[in-house]
């Protein structure tokens, strides 16, 4: 199969559309009122594929985040993420895209998301996104 320029796909991502949040579980967080926290998540193997092209891309994104009512339940956040191993998206969109899931299901006071993706020809590629900005 070739993309638009001609260009052989490894492989037929799925569209962006495909990721579900419904596993996405919020848990309450017992301290809300009390004090600020700051709970950091990394997961150094996230993976997506090049819309383009169909190959893999490769990463860790780190979740940061000062939560209101809830916090998140860790292996519910590790599905949401697996989602994205066959999934067509640009790393700027994958970001911006998991800060905008993980704020509606949590609210939280602020949260951060940094993806840093290993080289490509040569070139690495870091996007943050933040709420609120």
């Amino acid at each position: 199969m070739n993309n638009e320029k001609g260009e052989k796909m490894t492989s037929r991502p799925l569209p962006p559309d495909a990721i579900e949040t419904g596993m996405l579980e919020p848990i309450g967080y017992d301290y809300s009122g009390t004090r600020d926290i700051n709970i950091v998540i990394e997961q150094p193997e996230y993976t997506s594929l090049c819309p383009r092209t169909g190959l893999p891309d490769f990463g860790c994104i780190t979740i940061s985040y000062t939560p209101r009512n809830w916090i998140i339940e860790l292996k519910s956040l590790k599905y949401y993420l697996f989602q994205y191993r066959n999934v067509g998206i640009f790393y700027e969109n994958a970001v911006n895209r998991i800060l905008e899931d993980l704020v509606g299901v949590l609210s939280p006071k602020k949260m951060t998301v940094v993806g840093e993706f290993t080289a490509r020809g040569g070139i690495s590629t870091s996007v943050t996104a933040r709420y609120p900005e």
